[in-house]
């Protein structure tokens, strides 16, 4: 048994998946952007087209909630950077990943090369 790596899965499912989850039946309930777009999608889609459209955004509700339990402290990471250096999320993250991530001119605008929108958007 590895307790370090149970220890490790049990707080990725209770800090970034299952808030994920609720997150996202929030989503659906709530008065929001996304909310509404979920909605358009819904009755006025395909059920591949209303796919594409759930996709990304389930997927970004998902790095945020990861980044997000590493701003707020409940995961301790650090990364390996490709020049060997140790980088520890925490300390250097400086409690913004998230917002870095999700936010307008963020990473997924400067990185990703698939579908996201831009709620914060002008």
């Amino acid at each position: 048994m590895h307790t370090g790596i149970d220890e490790f899965a049990k707080r990725l499912i209770e800090t970034v998946r299952d808030p994920s989850i609720r997150d996202c039946d929030r989503i659906m309930r709530a008065t929001h952007v996304i909310a509404d777009r979920w909605r358009e999608a819904i009755a006025n889609r395909r059920a591949e087209e209303l796919v594409g459209i759930l996709i990304p955004d389930i997927v970004d509700q998902t790095i945020f909630a990861l980044l997000h339990a590493i701003d707020d402290g409940a995961l301790s990471l650090s990364f390996s950077a490709s020049n060997g250096a140790t980088v520890d999320l925490n300390a250097e993250g400086l409690g913004e990943l998230s917002g870095w991530y999700i936010g307008s001119e963020g990473w997924r605008e400067k990185y990703s090369s698939e579908r996201f929108v831009d709620d914060f958007a002008d």
